[in-house]
């Protein structure tokens, strides 16, 4: 839950960055509008400098705002995690690249493809037709493989099959 108290802060350097980037806009057309080379770089760098000791303040207090909602954030999202592993497709890059799930049911279609089903409801097709013995019970890691693959396999051997999630 955030704090009242955290929220005033945050919407306090809201309005400080928001006054802040008005006021640095007009400081800036200021300096453009000296014509004197020289003069001009000399107005930059003394708003570049004034730039440097105002964002260090107004940094700590939006840091902790920040981390207060991500806090929030973070523990809602660790428990979702596992539930769309393969299933959705994200572009961010800070997922999760490896899970850990026990088997719960191994079957076969037609074709002799595994169908992997988990004891957290999770049911992977094999898409590959390598030859891979699995059994219920077993504890087996799928992780994320070249263009939006996934493979699995066991810490105990060193192969892997290529995979694809149904449900």
């Amino acid at each position: 839950m955030i704090k009242p108290r955290l929220i005033l802060l945050s919407v306090a350097s809201l309005f400080i960055s928001t006054t802040a980037n008005a006021s640095l806009e007009s400081q800036l057309s200021q300096c453009a509008a000296i014509k004197d080379k020289l003069d001009r770089l000399i107005c930059y760098d003394n708003l570049s400098s004034s730039l440097d000791s105002q964002a260090k303040t107004s940094v700590t207090t939006e840091a902790i705002a920040v981390a207060a909602s991500t806090a929030t954030v973070a523990s809602t999202v660790e428990s979702s995690i596992e539930d769309n592993f393969g299933k959705v497709k994200k572009a961010e890059e800070d997922e999760v690249s490896k899970i850990y799930l026990e088997v719960n049911k191994v079957t076969k279609d037609p074709y002799g493809a595994l169908k992997i089903t988990f004891n957290n409801g999770q049911v992977w097709k094999q898409t590959d037709s390598r030859s891979y013995r699995i059994k219920a019970e077993q504890k087996v890691f799928i992780e994320k493989a070249a263009l939006g693959s996934f493979m699995l396999g066991t810490d105990d051997r060193n192969t892997t099959i290529r995979v694809k999630r149904l449900k």
